[in-house]
């Protein structure tokens, strides 16, 4: 993806920061030397259960406590007992001491920590992968959440992407297929995410402004920040006390409908895509809770932006899939890919791909889509037809994926694509519509008549060189490259059996002549000349063997 000026960038900004990190050789054998340790103790060679599993991955530390959680919602790659007991990781983390917290808090406020608070208290809320998050009361009264990052774990998280990165760099030259995905692609973004989520400034600021964004949405909600008492290693935010929105019995308890819940939320996450252009990322159900009958949305410190165009291109995509037409989801995959070199796309194979893909879904009953496979087979899909799409649609699909894992049985005869569809038209206005179907006619119209006139020009001016002698063709063969292929080979093999005919016809002739030295009773040329024929006949029927 060196085209990707995104993932350029990326790259750039991991070398800027890696002095920051100490990410050396040295540091680099250490961790590793830690994660076989922690292998080697847990005896992963003998397997894991679901519960060793979780322990194993806690071990390793916060980088990968974050694939767990991700791992969590995808009951299609881990069975469904793997899937329970990792996500305990969204809410679950061996606690940090509070003497430990203490000494942070000191080190952040000083002296000023007892003239801010009034009480915190010891047990901690939540202890995640990269905070713990302890209730207080400041002295004015307000009962507030204090978010503060665990000691060390900026060093730890980025010696482990360095050693994926690493790894990764390695496997990308090991391994080739069209079917791999970009390993490289995927390390680089996940230290993006790390940049941002490990600087609790930027979630200071995220919180403003998603509040801003949805102040008029009366069911959506998140915490007040208080920007004067935050910093890079510590935030505090207004306490939610409420309900996970995984919790499903104390949300039936409590008397909510889940069927609303799991709707209401998906609208939003559209209008967070589609409409303003900046959404959660990390939406697992501890990031967000029922509270008074409003969804609040916590922990934004990972969140995605899109710009205007990516906007569009999605909803583009999401319509074309509603409409099941395959030609107008590969218009809209390829106007939102970062690739414009069209001489670069197979184009042919990809509708076609596209006509089976749809096909395939199409078959199933909307509630029973899986939205987590189909993206998949999007994402695979554009990467075996050339058709590079921007880095962004890795956090959408991510975002869209982990709801979708969430709230599922909440809406069973629903789908994420058919609500993100009917948020589109009814966030649309008809005048809007019918405005934009008479430009797009007009404008087509144009380009058909310019194009009829295009084409009556090329017309003469190519017949004028035909009567001249002067028309000359270039012609591109295009199709499948396993069918290539196979007539190269095909061509190969001739050529080797005319070469081989040759051998034996040329030593034949020679054998019956006097010339010496002789082999074996042949003149040696002619005796090298049967070795060669006999050897490539060989070679020919090995190959066509290995070949069935």
């Amino acid at each position: 993806m060196s085209s990707n000026t995104l993932i350029n960038r990326f790259f750039s900004i991991s070398i800027d920061r890696e002095d920051e990190f100490d990410l050396t050789r040295q540091s680099r054998t250490r961790r590793l030397r830690q994660i076989f340790s922690i292998l080697r103790q847990h005896d992963v060679i003998s397997g894991v259960t679901p519960k060793d599993f979780r322990a194993v991955l806690e071990d390793l530390g916060p980088s990968f406590v974050k694939i767990g959680q991700t791992l969590s919602t995808r009951s299609e790659i881990l069975p469904q007992a793997y899937c329970t007991e990792l996500a305990k990781l969204q809410t679950e983390c061996d606690p940090l001491p509070f003497e430990d917290i203490l000494r942070t808090l000191d080190g952040i406020y000083g002296d000023a920590q007892g003239e801010l608070f009034d009480a915190i208290d010891p047990t901690p809320l939540g202890s995640a992968s990269l905070a713990q998050v302890h209730k207080a009361r400041l002295r004015n009264g307000d009962v507030v959440a204090i978010k503060i990052q665990r000691p060390g774990v900026k060093e730890v998280m980025a010696q482990d992407i360095d050693i994926m990165r690493s790894a990764a760099r390695k496997l990308s030259r090991l391994i080739k297929g069209e079917q791999m995905i970009d390993l490289q692609a995927v390390v680089e973004e996940m230290w993006v995410t790390f940049l941002e989520e490990t600087d609790f400034q930027r979630e200071a600021a995220n919180l403003k402004e998603f509040a801003q964004l949805n102040k008029n949405v009366a069911f959506i909600d998140c915490p007040k920040v208080y920007d004067e008492l935050s910093g890079e290693n510590v935030v505090v935010m207004e306490y939610i006390d409420g309900i996970s929105i995984g919790n499903r019995e104390a949300l039936e308890a409590a008397g909510y409908d889940l069927e609303e819940i799991g709707e209401k939320l998906l609208d939003n996450y559209a209008t967070q895509i589609l409409d303003h252009g900046f959404f959660h990322a990390d939406p697992h159900p501890g990031n967000v809770i029922v509270r008074g009958g409003k969804i609040v949305y916590i922990d934004l410190g990972n969140m995605g932006r899109l710009s205007p165009r990516d906007r569009f291109g999605f909803g583009e995509i999401i319509k074309a899939v509603g409409l099941q037409s395959s030609t107008k989801l590969k218009d809209a995959l390829v106007s939102f890919a970062v690739t414009k070199d069209n001489s670069v796309i197979d184009h042919p194979r990809f509708l076609a791909d596209l006509d089976l893909l749809l096909e395939q879904y199409g078959s199933c009953d909307v509630a029973d889509i899986d939205i987590g496979q189909f993206l998949t087979d999007i994402l695979s899909l554009t990467r075996v037809c050339r058709v590079t799409l921007p880095s962004t649609i890795t956090s959408i699909s991510r975002g869209i994926v982990t709801i979708e894992g969430t709230i599922g049985p909440y809406i069973p005869n629903s789908n994420v694509v058919g609500i993100i569809n009917a948020h589109i038209e009814n966030t649309s206005d008809r005048f809007d519509l019918l405005k934009e179907m008479l430009e797009d006619m007009a404008l087509q119209t144009r380009a058909s008549a310019a194009g009829a006139m295009s084409a009556a020009q090329y017309s003469g001016e190519a017949l004028r060189m035909l009567t001249r002698g002067q028309l000359k063709m270039n012609m591109t063969m295009s199709g499948s490259p396993e069918l290539l292929n196979r007539l190269g080979s095909m061509v190969n093999r001739l050529v080797l059996g005319v070469i081989i005919a040759g051998l034996f016809v040329g030593s034949s002739m020679l054998s019956l002549s006097s010339m010496e030295p002789r082999l074996l009773g042949v003149p040696v040329l002619g005796f090298f000349g049967y070795l060669g024929a006999a050897v490539l006949s060989v070679w020919v029927l090995f190959d066509i063997t290995r070949r069935r």
